[in-house]
């Protein structure tokens, strides 16, 4: 198995609508977060969602909350692979603010053809790109 030691990092900045009544983070909103991460790091990479024939699905999150986020913060989404299968990926998230840890979570995505919607194994440019990683 690879191993992917690179991460990505994504700057985010919590409005208002990120917040409950108390100005602090809804929870949700951190894999929000997270999945902007996600698409960001694949657009690093090169590639852009919308010209995949493929979709990239959540097929499970394992999500630990740590500390708040609160209105107004300035916050690092940390993304990184940690596993690739032949149709799916599997991420390491981190939200941070500054070095303190608020979220991480383990996101499994399915790749499947958006067509068909079925499964389908990542497209071949998208393999070699992390296999340039590992």
């Amino acid at each position: 198995m690879a191993s992917f030691e690179q991460q990505h990092q994504f700057p985010v900045r919590v409005y208002y609508e990120d917040t409950d009544a108390g100005g602090i983070v809804y929870y949700v909103n951190y894999l929000k977060f997270m999945e902007r991460g996600r698409t960001e790091w694949l657009r690093s990479l090169g590639f852009e969602q919308k010209a995949l024939p493929v979709l990239f699905v959540v097929r499970d999150v394992q999500a630990r909350y740590r500390k708040p986020a609160h209105l107004d913060d300035a916050l690092t989404v940390m993304t990184r692979v940690q596993q690739c299968g032949r149709a799916s990926l599997t991420f390491v998230q981190q939200v941070l603010r500054d070095t303190e840890l608020l979220c991480e979570a383990q996101v499994q995505v399915a790749c499947i053809d958006a067509r068909a919607m079925h499964p389908c194994a990542l497209p071949a440019p998208i393999a070699d790109a992390l296999m340039q990683l590992s």
